[in-house]
């Protein structure tokens, strides 16, 4: 596989269908900390799976909590507020809501049970300000080294056994700046709530107060009642103690739901809604007010107990004012959103959004003047206006994957006139693995596009000239689907023969072709076939059932009956198709066309190798005879003869390895695609700019 960092979207005119969001990463999180602090074990349903659970998993496992999976469902049994480990160094990775939560937790147990910790991350973790929290701790008597920049992680937590926590007096911390410091010390203080009532007291304005709903709510669940007074003072009641629930479910995250409900807002039309489950009405995350803003911009919306239905309702949408302290995260959604108005969107209340995984305003201001927008900016505001000329981008992500997600919606933009309809390039797409792994693909699940407007590349070439192979690795690469066209008449040949039809019985064998249920994946040694369910990859690379698919091919009832099932294979984010006539015949306007080829010889000597690792005896000589024999056929056939198409690029790949070849192909694709790629990462980004030359292990 290839290191391509980025994935092509085409032009996307539509929307309608079902997404099922995975968990919230603001209660997974929580969750998982709750408990591996509690005593008992807890069974955690729908907890998300991504790279900052993941840290999180893997730090609770270092500091003695027990993992066990049982299916979906995580039991986890913690650690009743004793530590079970001294010492530890943890990785925690560009999750926030991993590192302020057990810094605070740990360091109040190092300080009365005696411990040395150190917490670390990404560089990006170690530009993210951690200072108030530090402060509001060190007053307690805990000891913490910072062991970077002053103010930010790594730190290292530290104390001796018997220690005592300064809780008389109200712990001070400030709120105007994140509330996950306030969030990490309602975590952590309950541990010493033994004694005393043990009182916080926020300095400021507490912004982003839903969060701390979500906080207070998941504490009353594990037995810590907090009393609260406005958003000011908070107070833990003497003889507090973590106790598992049992169970714990975790809803969908409403951060995430944003995103397609704003799909919704925008390319719902004309037929059925984006339904989204996962999270509805009953939702206990602040986010889920994103509802009301895009009503506000014009979309429709109806909610049930976990559910959310999308339309569009006024179109162009509508810009609004909006003060989005209530909403940071998914506040981002709504300047892309902006795009779509007929007046400007500005977003006030968002100084939280420069001390994120990246200075989210900047960011999103270049991003958004990249494809054309006109945006202002400020410390706490960004006020967007739509383009007035679309221009394909290559946008960046900065690491940032609710960057990702929000930019995606730019590719909608033949909705909003633009003309030509333009392709948006999302860099570095993987960044979606930090709270929604599989957000691309329930975009593709859901999204439409025009034919015209998914790319193709066809790669055709005689028997065994490694089209197959070339084929799966470029659609591997891109992300893109891929055409197995010889395994289609390979499988309809398989499928007769099953059937006892000879392809004599040419009408027989075009009704195989015409009810073939057959589906394709990827494999380490190329594509991967079901027929009706059954797994048959090995049976059609057999030398046998490739004589019966050159056979069946030259059926124009079977051509005729395949042309529309090869045709549906066409969508979003594109295709790569192998065959012999893909260029030629059935995707003529494909925008890249390679012809492979290699000596008969070397073709022979590649299948030798290939059977004689399989144990299959095999002659070079007869190998070879039967290739040429084959290839004068095909190429003489009366209907769609194996040739090249008449703008195919000619590659011979007779001295080329797979990697060469693939590398080959994926330059002329970059070739020809439309996207300035800036020869330096934008000022709001840490991350040297990616790369989008192939050659390096990966995928997208």
């Amino acid at each position: 596989m290839y290191d391509i960092p980025f994935l092509d979207l085409p032009p996307l005119d539509g929307a309608s269908g079902t997404v099922r969001l995975p968990g919230s990463k603001s209660i997974s999180n929580r969750v998982l900390l709750l408990a591996g602090l509690a005593e008992g074990t807890t069974a955690v349903h729908d907890l998300l799976d991504s790279d900052d659970t993941a840290v999180m998993l893997a730090a609770l496992q270092q500091l003695g909590c027990t993992l066990r999976r049982d299916g979906a469902v995580l039991h986890l049994t913690g650690i009743a507020g004793r530590l079970q480990v001294h010492e530890a160094a943890l990785f925690l990775g560009n999750a926030g809501t991993a590192m302020r939560p057990l810094a605070a937790a740990l360091a109040v147990l190092a300080t009365t049970q005696g411990g040395r910790f150190e917490l670390s991350g990404v560089p990006r973790m170690h530009e993210r300000p951690i200072a108030d929290l530090v402060d509001a701790l060190r007053p307690l008597g805990c000891a913490i080294d910072e062991l970077g920049a002053p103010g930010y992680p790594p730190l290292r937590l530290h104390g001796v056994a018997g220690g005592q926590l300064a809780t008389a007096q109200p712990i001070r911390v400030r709120g105007d700046v994140s509330s996950q410091f306030l969030t990490a010390l309602l975590l952590a203080l309950p541990l010493v709530a033994q004694d005393r009532d043990v009182v916080i007291e926020v300095q400021g304005e507490l912004i982003s107060k839903p969060y701390i709903d979500i906080t207070l709510n998941l504490l009353a669940r594990f037995g810590i009642a907090v009393r609260r007074d406005g958003w000011a003072r908070f107070t833990m009641a003497q003889g507090s103690r973590y106790r598992s629930p049992g169970s714990i479910h975790v809803e969908g995250d409403a951060s995430s739901a944003s995103y397609f409900i704003a799909m919704g807002a925008i390319a719902a039309h004309g037929g059925a809604p984006l339904r989204i489950e996962g999270v509805g009405s009953d939702s206990i995350q602040g986010d889920i007010r994103f509802v009301e803003a895009a009503e506000a911009m014009g979309a429709q919306v109806r909610s049930g107990p976990g559910w959310l239905e999308v339309h569009r309702g006024r179109w162009p949408l509508a810009g609004i004012t909006l003060d989005c302290n209530h909403i940071p995260d998914a506040a981002m959604t709504l300047a892309v959103m902006a795009l779509y108005a007929d007046t400007p969107t500005r977003l006030t209340g968002i100084a939280s959004w420069r001390v994120k995984e990246t200075d989210r305003i900047a960011a999103m201001a270049a991003e958004l003047r990249r494809v054309g927008a006109q945006v202002v900016e400020g410390p706490d505001f960004i006020e967007v206006r739509a383009p007035t000329c679309w221009q394909a981008a290559a946008v960046h992500t900065y690491d940032d994957h609710r960057m990702a997600m929000c930019l995606s919606l730019a590719a909608f933009n033949p909705l909003a006139g633009a003309e030509p309809p333009v392709p948006v390039r999302i860099l570095d797409p993987k960044c979606v693995a930090k709270t929604f792994p599989d957000y691309f693909e329930a975009l593709f699940g859901v999204a439409t596009a025009s034919a015209e407007a998914v790319p193709v590349i066809c790669i055709d070439g005689p028997t065994a000239s490694g089209k197959g192979t070339l084929a799966a690795r470029v659609a591997d690469a891109l992300g893109y689907h891929l055409l197995d066209s010889g395994a289609l008449y390979r499988a309809t040949g398989l499928a007769a023969q099953r059937h006892g039809i000879t392809p004599e019985d040419e009408s027989a064998v075009a009704r195989v072709a015409q009810f073939l249920d057959l589906r394709f994946g990827h494999g380490p040694d190329g594509s991967r076939a079901w027929l009706r369910g059954e797994e048959v990859s090995a049976e059609l690379r057999l030398e046998s059932t490739g004589l019966l698919a050159s056979r069946v091919s030259a059926i124009p009832a079977v051509r005729d009956a395949l042309h529309g099932l090869q045709l549906s294979f066409r969508r979003a984010p594109g295709l790569v198709a192998d065959g012999r006539d893909m260029g030629s015949v059935v995707f003529p306007g494909a925008r890249l066309k390679i012809f492979l080829t290699a000596s008969p010889a070397k073709r022979a000597e590649r299948r030798h190798k290939q059977l004689i690792s399989k144990g299959i005896p095999a002659s070079i000589a007869v190998l070879r005879a039967d290739l040429e024999a084959r290839d004068a056929r095909d190429a003489n056939r009366p209907v769609a003869p194996c040739k090249p198409a008449e703008d195919a690029l000619l590659i011979d790949n007779s001295e080329l390895g797979i990697e060469e070849s693939v590398e080959l192909v994926l330059r002329h694709w970059q070739q020809r695609q439309p996207f300035a790629i800036p020869t330096a990462a934008p000022a709001a980004s840490t991350p040297a700019l990616l790369s989008t030359t192939p050659g390096k292990p990966g995928n997208t």
